[in-house]
C-alpha cells in the first residue's frame, strides 16, 4: 500500500524549517515509485514530503531530538499542545528566558509537552524562522520582531495528529544509517540531509545535529550504495555542487536531475530565492 487508505486535508507542516520542501513537493512527486512497501526518511526536517505522500507504513526519523519530541506530543495530546503554546507571550523577554531553557542541566526533566511548545514558539518567533544550534546543542537563534506571527497552526498540528494516529508512523531519533538499518528490497527511502554548501557562508549543517559535513555527505553516498544492494528504492535531494555531482556521478546506478528551488528560509538575505538543487535517485523503474 502506497499511500493511507482515506488522504488527510488540510496535512502540512506545524513547523517552518531551513531547506524545506513544500513547494518542492510536487516535484519530488514524479520522482517518487509507483509502488513501494515501508517508506523511510531520516531526515524528516518539517515533514513536507511525508505529509504529501501520506504512506500508511512510515519510520521517520532525524537527529534532532526536539523535533521528533514535538511530533510525538502533536501525535499523543494535540489540544494540549495548541493550549499550551497559545499562553506564550511574544515578547523578547520571554523568547530569550525560553530560549535560555536548553543551557540548563535539568532541561531533559521537563515535561515532553512543555518542550515541543517550546520548539514551537521559538520556531515562529525567532529570527527568519531558523532551527539552529551551535555545536553545544543550544538553540541560538535571536528574536525577531514579527507583528502578528502564526505560533500555533491549529489546523495543521490537528491534521498531523490524525494522520500519525491512524497511520502506521514509527518515530525516531537516530543517526540516519541507524534509522534504515531495517530498510529492505521493495522500500522506499526519501533522503533530504543537510545540504552540502554552495558557499562558505550558505552552509545549512548548523540545522541539525550532529553538525553534517563533507564526510558524512559521503557516508551518506555508502550507504546510498548498500540500500541499492538491499534493493531498496532511494531518492535524494542535494545542492547542485560539483562535489555532489561527482559522488552520484556513477549512470549505471544514479540517475541527476537537476531542479529550481525557491529558499525562503537563510540567515543571509543573498541566499534566498531560486536556486538549483538536485533530486538524485538510484535507477529503478519508477
Amino acid at each position: 500500500m502506497r499511500t493511507s487508505e482515506k488522504r488527510i486535508s488540510n496535512l502540512r507542516p506545524f513547523l517552518k524549517w531551513a531547506g524545506g520542501k513544500r513547494k518542492l513537493a510536487s516535484t519530488i512527486r514524479l520522482y517518487v515509485p509507483r509502488e513501494y512497501n515501508i517508506y523511510f526518511e531520516p531526515f524528516v526536517g518539517a515533514g513536507a514530503v511525508l505529509f504529501d505522500l501520506q504512506p500508511q507504513t512510515a519510520l521517520i526519523n532525524d537527529a534532532n531530538q526536539e523535533l521528533i519530541n514535538c511530533y510525538r506530543v502533536v501525535k499523543q495530546m494535540p489540544e494540549k499542545l495548541i493550549a499550551h503554546a497559545r499562553q506564550h507571550p511574544n515578547t523578547k523577554k520571554h523568547f530569550y528566558e525560553l530560549r535560555s531553557l536548553d543551557r540548563d542541566p535539568d532541561f531533559d526533566t521537563r515535561s515532553e509537552l512543555e518542550r515541543a511548545s517550546r520548539i514551537l514558539f521559538l520556531n515562529k518567533t525567532c529570527f527568519n524562522g531558523l532551527f539552529r544550534v551551535n555545536s553545544r546543542g543550544e538553540f541560538n537563534v535571536p528574536y525577531s520582531k514579527y507583528a502578528n506571527p502564526k505560533i500555533v497552526d491549529e489546523v495543521a498540528i490537528r491534521a498531523v495528529s490524525r494522520y500519525l494516529t491512524n497511520s502506521n508512523v514509527q518515530l525516531s531519533s537516530d543517526d540516519f544509517e541507524d534509522a534504515l538499518a531495517g530498510a529492505s528490497a521493495g522500500d522506499f527511502v526519501y533522503m533530504d540531509p543537510p545540504y552540502d554548501p554552495i558557499s562558505d557562508t550558505s552552509s545549512f549543517t548548523g540545522y541539525n545535529l550532529p553538525s553534517f559535513g563533507r564526510e558524512e555527505q559521503r557516508r551518506l553516498k555508502r550507504l546510498c550504495d548498500e540500500l541499492t544492494r538491499r534493493g531498496c528504492k532511494v531518492l535524494l535531494s542535494n545542492s547542485a555542487t560539483e562535489f555532489i555531482r561527482s559522488l552520484y556521478s556513477n549512470t549505471r546506478r544514479y540517475t541527476m536531475v537537476e531542479v529550481n528551488a525557491n529558499r525562503n528560509i537563510n540567515s543571509i538575505g543573498t541566499g534566498r530565492g531560486k536556486i538549483k538543487e538536485l533530486l538524485i535517485f538510484n535507477n529503478y523503474n519508477l
